[in-house]
């Protein structure tokens, strides 16, 4: 078995691990007598799921022997992805302050639930390029708590323990992290896509390129035959 197929989907969930073991530890501690509010119980629920399941979508060997995982595992994602999106905007409202941090979880919670909503619309009109664009994005918000625990790992380290103003920059931060390197792979997917210098001089295939764009054949094949 080739490791290297599966390696996406290893780093995306010690991504998440940081605040999958954190949410599991405040549920646990609901169940020993604490109070826990509804709506954050279906975050951390939803949360959860959502980035381990939705970690082995970016799989393409594990999608490649499991042909049918993608779709099914997708419409669970989706209502998974939206949960965790919508509950963390209700959490926020009322505004419990007046920091970045209020403004951060509205925008990007919302975002996370456009981009969802897009991606399923792209999925259902065939136009796979721009579902997996979409699914990116969301998928990038979604596991930002993991990136934002480096982030503030990464202060303490170097500064000590940040002031309320400067964690909540931080916590942002962390989110922006995730979508620019989620742009950063949708386009450049989508320059190898359409690059004509897929043939190299000697006239071989690039392996990557050409692995991304029978992956991508796959996936309108899967839709087509389904």
């Amino acid at each position: 078995m080739k490791i290297h197929g599966y390696a996406p989907a290893a780093g995306l969930v010690l991504l998440v691990l940081v605040p999958v073991i954190a949410g599991g530890a405040r549920l646990a501690g609901a169940r020993g007598g604490a109070e826990i509010p509804v709506p954050l119980a279906v975050h951390i629920v939803a949360a959860t799921g959502y980035g381990l399941v939705g970690a082995f979508q970016f799989a393409p060997r594990f999608r490649r022997h499991r042909p049918g995982w993608h779709r099914a595992a997708g419409r669970v994602l989706v209502g998974l992805g939206l949960a965790s999106a919508l509950s963390g905007v209700w959490l926020t409202l009322p505004p419990a302050g007046e920091g970045p941090l209020v403004a951060f979880r509205l925008v990007f919670g919302s975002a996370m639930a456009g981009c969802l909503v897009l991606g399923l619309a792209a999925a259902r009109r065939r136009d796979i390029g721009r579902h997996r664009a979409w699914m990116i994005r969301a998928y990038a918000i979604g596991a930002a708590a993991g990136t934002q625990a480096f982030t503030q790992a990464a202060w303490i380290a170097a500064y000590g323990p940040p002031g309320a103003l400067t964690r909540e920059l931080l916590v942002g931060a962390g989110w922006v992290i995730n979508v620019a390197v989620a742009e950063w792979i949708i386009r450049r997917r989508s320059a190898r896509r359409h690059a004509v210098g897929l043939v190299r001089p000697h006239g071989d295939l690039d392996p990557v390129a050409d692995a991304e764009l029978g992956h991508q054949a796959g996936d309108v094949a899967l839709h087509r035959a389904q």
